[in-house]
């Protein structure tokens, strides 16, 4: 038996996605070394071909919207098939992210993400962090009047706490919270998938296979070239990399003995933990996708999650990310 179904519901909306989504932000080209807009078309249409129905985007994957424009261009034409999510609040401005999610931008962006995507509305639009200068009730209220006007069918928060996740729920109804998470990252086990599996609301986590840390492709002597933005991050750096890379082998044997691929393996035992709906895994090249939807047929029982969590215990504890 799967750990999962087929599909799942985001929320109560009655919208139906795989437990496998693709994460858009590689296509977008600003991190990912030698993006090609063919090969990202080719991506997207292998992961629709591959079962996945769930494309995940936002308004700032690309410095020109790239990565929503690749999705209208490359998946326009079988809309139908597809489940669309897109995150409005965070902008560039001179290559460097600002935040803005006023309603009236909130608006606008949404209003721009619709003409990329070359669609009448987007399945589940996120407020992509919360923004300082912003109450999140205020964030949460042009965000209920999208929803009412039809431009959205569902609203999700993304980088929220609990509390904030609260605020926002008592203005306008979510369905979908988007957090990191991955094996060796779990600070939301404390508070956030409590409040969200209290209040029904879908979990779609992201960097769950720690931005390739944890795919089991990359080398102890791996140079990250820039614009690769892994190098800023604690867990490529020195000996805890080392540590992350000694723990990425631990998980070999068990991929192996369970007929799965290192990364399958992460993503499935992802899966199976309580309160997580979806497992956002990223993707440039078609192989690299087609790899992660194997993970949603993958049958992973109590011996083999034991032995992750196992090898979860002895790694200890890893460096996280900096609150967003």
């Amino acid at each position: 038996m799967s750990a999962f179904e087929t599909t799942i519901e985001i929320g109560t909306t009655g919208i139906h996605v795989t437990p496998v989504a693709m994460g858009c932000w590689p296509i977008s080209g600003v991190t990912t070394l030698g993006v090609t807009d063919a090969e990202s078309v080719a991506t997207l249409e292998a992961a629709l071909d591959s079962g996945v129905n769930f494309f995940d985007t936002a308004f700032c994957y690309g410095y020109e919207g790239e990565s929503e424009k690749l999705i209208g261009r490359g998946l326009g034409h079988r809309r139908d098939e597809v489940v669309i999510a897109t995150k409005g609040g965070v902008h560039w401005e001179n290559r460097i992210q600002q935040r803005d999610a006023r309603p009236e931008t909130l608006r606008r962006q949404c209003d721009e993400s619709l003409q990329r995507l070359d669609t009448d509305r987007i399945d589940l639009y996120y407020i992509h962090a919360p923004d300082p200068a912003v109450p999140v009730s205020e964030s949460a209220g042009g965000l209920k009047h999208l929803l009412e006007e039809g431009k959205i069918l569902s609203v999700g928060v993304s980088n929220f706490t609990a509390d904030q996740m609260e605020e926002f729920s008592a203005v306008c109804p979510i369905s979908a919270s988007q957090p990191h998470y991955n094996m060796l990252q779990r600070e939301i086990e404390d508070e956030h998938l409590p409040w969200c599996r209290q209040h029904g609301v879908s979990v779609m986590a992201y960097w769950v296979l720690l931005k390739g840390l944890l795919a089991g492709h990359l080398s102890r002597d791996h140079v990250f070239e820039s614009p690769d933005g892994r190098a800023k991050y604690p867990m490529f750096q020195g000996a805890e990399y080392q540590r992350n890379l000694d723990f990425v082998d631990s998980l070999r044997p068990i991929a192996s003995d369970a007929d799965l691929t290192v990364s399958q393996l992460v993503i499935a035992w992802t899966l199976a933990q309580p309160g997580i709906s979806v497992a956002l895994c990223g993707g440039r090249r078609p192989e690299q996708i087609r790899e992660s939807a194997v993970a949603m047929g993958a049958d992973v029982g109590e011996e083999v999650l034991g032995r992750v969590d196992q090898a979860i215990a002895a790694r200890g504890d890893a460096a996280s990310r900096p609150p967003i």
